[in-house]
Formats: C-alpha cells, sequence, structure tokens
C-alpha cells in the first residue's frame, strides 16, 4: 500500500510543477503583452505628432519628409477622427481605411472597453492592439494545449505498454509456478500409490484418501496458473449451480462462526459462458478475503440478479470494510491491508473476469465496519 502513496505523492508533485510553470508562462506573457503595448502607445504618439505636424495649414519646413514617412510607415492599426466627424483608417486592409460603417463599429469597440483616445490639435486618434499582443495573450493558452495532448498521447502509450508487460510477466510468473509444482505433486502422487500397496490400515487409508484429496486440489492450482495467459475455454453453466458449488467447498474451510447465506441452485436459471477453474478461483479469493475481513464471524451473503444484458454476482461481507479512496486501489499489484500477502489476489480475480471473461469486477459498496459488496458483472450466454 505505501508503493500507492508514495506513487500519489509523485502525482501530486509533477501537477504542482506543471500548474507553476503554467503560471509562469502566463505571467510572463502578459508581461510581454503589456510591454508591447506600451511601446505600441509610445507608437502611436510618434505617428500622432508627426500627423498633427503634417496637418497644420500653411507650415512647411525641412523635417516635413521625416513626419510623411512616420505617418506612411506604421503598421499601427488606427482610426483617425477629425473636428468635423469624418473618420479615417489606417492598416485595416481590404478597403476598410474608407469604410465609415466598419471604422464606427471599431470606434464604439474602443470606447466600450474604457479605452481613451489621443488627441490632438486637428481631433482624435483611436489605437489597437495588433494582432501579435493577441498572439502573445492566447501563447499560454496554446502551450497548454500542445503539452497536455502530448502528455495525454504518452500516458496512454506508456500505460499501454505497462500493461503488455505486466501480462508477460503475469503469464511467465503463472507458467512458472504451474510448472515448478508438476514435479512435486507428481512425486507425491507416486508415494500415495505406493503407500496404497503396503497393505496400510483402515487409518492409514483414510489419511491417504485425505493426502490424495489435497493433490487433487494442489492439481487444480497449477492448472489454474497454466491457463493464465493462455485462451481459456468457456462453457456455458447456471450461474446458481456454480456459485452453490463455490460456497459448499469454502464453507467447510471457513470458521464455525461465519454463516453462508446463498441462492439455493434451483433459486434460478441464469446462464453464462466461463472458464470454471478461473471463475471459481475468483469467487474463493473474494471468499476468504472476506473471512480475513471479518476476523472469524460474520455472515457472507451472495445475490444474483439480470441487468441488461449481463448477469450480476453481489457478494458482500460484514467485515472491516474499505475506505472510499482505496476502491479502485485494491485491484492494484501489490496492494494489501493484512501484514502477510502480496497483494495479488484481487488483481488477478480482475484480470481473469474482465481479460477472459469480457466481464467487470469492482466494490460496489463499502462502510468501515459495516461490510463490502464486491460486484462480479459477466456478459449472459
Amino acid at each position: 500500500m505505501d508503493i500507492y502513496k508514495k506513487r500519489s505523492y509523485w502525482n501530486m508533485a509533477l501537477a504542482f510543477f506543471g500548474l507553476l510553470i503554467l503560471i509562469i508562462t502566463m505571467v510572463y506573457s502578459n508581461f510581454l503583452a503589456q510591454q508591447l503595448k506600451e511601446r505600441e502607445k509610445k507608437d502611436a504618439m510618434i505617428y500622432l505628432q508627426a500627423f498633427d505636424e503634417i496637418t497644420k495649414e500653411g507650415e512647411l519646413n525641412d523635417e516635413m519628409g521625416v513626419y510623411q514617412d512616420i505617418v506612411t510607415g506604421t503598421n499601427l492599426q488606427l482610426i483617425i477622427e477629425y473636428s468635423n466627424g469624418d473618420l479615417d483608417g489606417n492598416n485595416w486592409g481590404n478597403n476598410n481605411d474608407i469604410d465609415s460603417e466598419f471604422l464606427n463599429s471599431k470606434k464604439s469597440n474602443f470606447l466600450s472597453a474604457n479605452k481613451t483616445p489621443l488627441e490632438f490639435s486637428g481631433g482624435k486618434v483611436y489605437h489597437f492592439d495588433s494582432k501579435l499582443v493577441s498572439y502573445i495573450n492566447y501563447f499560454p493558452y496554446i502551450q497548454l494545449l500542445l503539452v497536455g495532448s502530448f502528455i495525454l498521447l504518452g500516458y496512454f502509450f506508456l500505460t499501454g505498454s505497462k500493461r503488455s508487460e505486466q501480462n508477460r510477466v503475469w503469464a511467465g510468473m503463472a507458467k512458472e509456478t504451474a510448472h515448478q509444482l508438476g514435479t512435486p505433486i507428481s512425486a507425491i502422487i507416486g508415494w500415495i500409490e505406493h503407500l496404497k500397496l503396503t497393505d496400510p490400515t483402515e487409518e492409514q487409508l483414510e489419511i491417504v484418501e485425505e493426502l490424495r484429496s489435497d493433490v487433487n486440489r494442489l492439481e487444480l492450482v497449477a492448472d489454474r496458473f497454466s491457463k493464465i495467459g493462455a485462451e481459456p475455454v468457456l462453457t456455458q453453466i447456471n450461474i446458481f449451480e456454480e456459485m452453490d458449488e463455490c460456497r459448499q467447498y469454502m464453507e467447510k474451510r471457513a470458521p464455525r462462526k461465519v454463516s453462508f447465506i446463498y441462492p439455493r441452485p434451483t433459486d434460478g436459471d441464469l446462464s453464462v459462458k466461463i472458464n470454471k477453474h478461473l471463475f471459481d478461483w475468483v469467487i474463493e479469493n473474494l471468499i476468504r478475503n472476506s473471512l480475513d475481513a471479518m476476523d472469524g464471524k460474520g455472515e457472507l451473503s451472495a445475490k444474483i440478479y439480470e441487468e441488461g444484458d449481463y448477469i450480476n454476482i453481489d457478494m458482500t461481507d460484514t467485515g472491516k470494510g474499505i475506505p472510499s479512496g482505496k476502491h479502485s486501489t485494491v485491484f492494484q499489484p501489490g496492494f494489501t491491508t493484512k501484514q502477510r500477502g502480496w497483494g495479488l489476489g484481487l488483481s488477478l480475480a480482475k484480470r481473469i473476469i474482465e481479460n477472459y471473461h469480457s466481464g467487470k469486477i469492482f466494490v460496489k459498496t463499502s462502510k468501515p465496519e459495516i461490510g463490502t459488496t464486491f460486484t462480479v458483472r459477466l456478459p449472459k450466454a
């Protein structure tokens, strides 16, 4: 569980630094935009002075050519309003410089933004921010979009790659476990057959039969492991009958103070396609977790019902419960609340149900010290 706490801290740290970078970018972009606005305002003042000099009646001097160059060479978007109310535009393009309707619209927008025009002897000049100012203001959002898209694509690529790698590791580990179990199981079977040939007493025969029963169970476990990573064979069964089989096996091995309230095999006839060995593994794993959570006493119940194209199995216990923030974390490899345990049971259960049976498994409800309900959802046969 500490692994996921550390991962959560790293995610928070990365999110914090990402937000910090975005804030710094926005502040700096606003600073650049403001500096550009100030510069353009100064350029507008220079334009105004030059325009004022040119429009003074009867005044000619050696510097008039310089003023003419300033007026005609500016790239600023301006509207000049003469004292008689006429308007002239500068750098609006597409004949908009002489379109009075367009210029009046831009003037109204300027005044509605609570901006103040510059005044000269012949009238007023309305100066507008250049497109470059807008581009700078939009830059942080464009940057956020591009970086966010890159991170999102990288996340999906890395997640898919990691999941594929995990699947290969899981399959390899499971098959190797099954292989390693095969040798001692075969040896034990040989010793059991040898004991049968030594003319054992009745009591010894009982022990031999119990040993054989346990060996059969080991063979089942090895078979389950061998099927991880392979394409399982699914057969159609009545889910009521299968759940009752799981109950019978686990009830004999549960503490006496735990009561099982499961549907009877004759309570319904809902068919699903499952791999019996793998599915029973999931149900038994859920029951074991519930028994651990109840500390040897309580109630285990199951409910089977239809929901659209799916059959739902709700498995409820009266154990310690799971905190709301951990409902999805419990299915991650390595997560466990036990002092002893690898935290792989629910992770394997999720893979078996989702990857091999096209279903879903999730925590439906859970309250501390009240109990937990897991739901296994399988497609109808």
